[in-house]
């Protein structure tokens, strides 16, 4: 168009509001998800991507990391990364006490033993075998002493104490046996209370690798196991995924891609089980251990996320909706900032694109080939074929400001 004067006033404010309200919306979705920083939960573009359809499908999913949140599920990953975390902990708060310090390590990763004061060991009372393997007496510092990593079972508890001649009555009241023996007696009952608080990445541990039901066991006599091993749901998990990989690539009719969508949604339902208690125990950590420290501590504020590539993601799509909304609601930069932004949402679109052959996206929403993101994608071309900016924004400020100065000059 060579004469833009030929543009009726309605139409020119017309195109100027679409630019506002495209501005606005990208603008307040920028600062929504800033706001979620600060809380337990803070937005993330991964539940977005990990459903990703289409041809790209492998590229988006990729680009959270762990698409289908294995690393959850590997006891020595969640481990590290636990560990990570708790060093970034007294890296922001480098003002912690001793004390504070003890028990985060405590709480995250347990201790290196447990121990209970005792004067002397009863002569009756021998200590060795399987037994010497889990609890030692330090005649030196006077203290029974159970190994942190191995702890103590009820079991062993009762075989400790069946080696005194004491006997605890429903009152709690001891009887029977030397002063010694109940002192033993007592510190026994101490230290296995004490060894029976496990951390948080003990409890992950017991729970992905000591929880049959999770991580399988061998059991040879037992029906339904293969080579003598019963297959936990881990690993079924596991193959559920690779059989629906298999699938998807020979899904070339809708009833094939129907069947699809219900094994992604069975497979959605075994992640969670799985998965979303890891993460809930996750979440009790960092909450207790933002308990131990005082309101002066607090006033430093959260700590920051994990340098995830799932984080850099997130990062970057909150920078360019705050920063790009900001630019076309100001009408600044406003044809690069609406190329720009044209081409987000077109990164958007092509995550589950409309297309047909692709999996309808779940939700109320129906679309074929053109969505929303595709139309305001194309509004923001047209934003960027015309100078909005100096229509109604700084852009027209600058220009104004220029163009007498030129006048002048002249």
């Amino acid at each position: 168009m060579q004469d833009l004067k030929k543009i009726s006033g309605i139409a020119i404010l017309f195109i100027v509001v679409l630019r506002l309200c495209i501005g606005w919306q990208l603008l307040y979705e920028g600062l929504w998800k800033i706001e979620t920083l600060s809380t337990n939960r803070p937005w993330t573009a991964a539940g977005y991507l990990n459903n990703a359809k289409g041809p790209f499908r492998d590229h988006f999913r990729n680009m959270t990391g762990d698409p289908n949140d294995l690393n959850w599920l590997d006891a020595d990953k969640v481990k590290a990364k636990w560990l990570a975390w708790e060093q970034r902990f007294l890296n922001h708060y480098p003002d912690l006490t001793d004390a504070q310090k003890s028990k985060l390590h405590q709480m995250v990763s347990g201790n290196t033993a447990f121990a209970a004061e005792l004067s002397s060991l009863p002569p009756e009372v021998k200590i060795g075998g399987s037994l010497g393997n889990v609890v030692q007496y330090d005649a030196k510092r006077k203290r029974l002493i159970v190994d942190g990593e191995k702890h103590l079972t009820p079991a062993e508890k009762q075989r400790l104490q069946s080696m005194v001649p004491v006997i605890k009555g429903p009152d709690g009241k001891l009887t029977g046996g030397t002063k010694l023996d109940q002192e033993f007696y007592i510190a026994v009952d101490k230290v296995y209370d004490r060894s029976a608080r496990l951390s948080y990445i003990e409890r992950m541990q017991a729970s992905l690798r000591g929880n049959p039901e999770l991580a399988g066991q061998i059991d040879v006599e037992q029906e339904g196991t293969i080579d003598g091993k019963r297959i936990g749901k881990i690993e079924q998990y596991q193959m559920a995924l690779d059989r629906y990989e298999q699938k998807l690539a020979n899904a070339d009719q809708q009833f094939k891609v129907d069947h699809l969508d219900k094994l992604w949604a069975e497979i959605q339902q075994m992640k969670a089980g799985l998965v979303n208690p890891i993460r809930a125990m996750e979440d009790e950590m960092e909450e207790e251990a933002l308990k131990l420290l005082t309101p002066e501590q607090m006033a430093a504020g959260p700590i920051p996320r994990e340098d995830t590539q799932i984080h850099r993601v997130n990062m970057m799509t909150i920078a360019a909706l705050t920063i790009l909304g900001f630019l076309l609601l100001v009408g600044f930069g406003t044809r690069i900032a609406a190329v720009a932004a044209a081409g987000m949402l077109m990164s958007f679109y092509l995550v589950m694109p409309p297309w047909p052959g692709v999996p309808e996206i779940p939700g109320p929403e129906h679309s074929f080939i053109v969505n929303k993101n595709m139309i305001e994608s194309l509004a923001l071309l047209a934003i960027a074929c015309l100078p909005t900016g100096t229509w109604f924004g700084i852009d027209g400020l600058i220009y104004r400001f220029f163009h007498k100065k030129k006048k002048s000059a002249n």
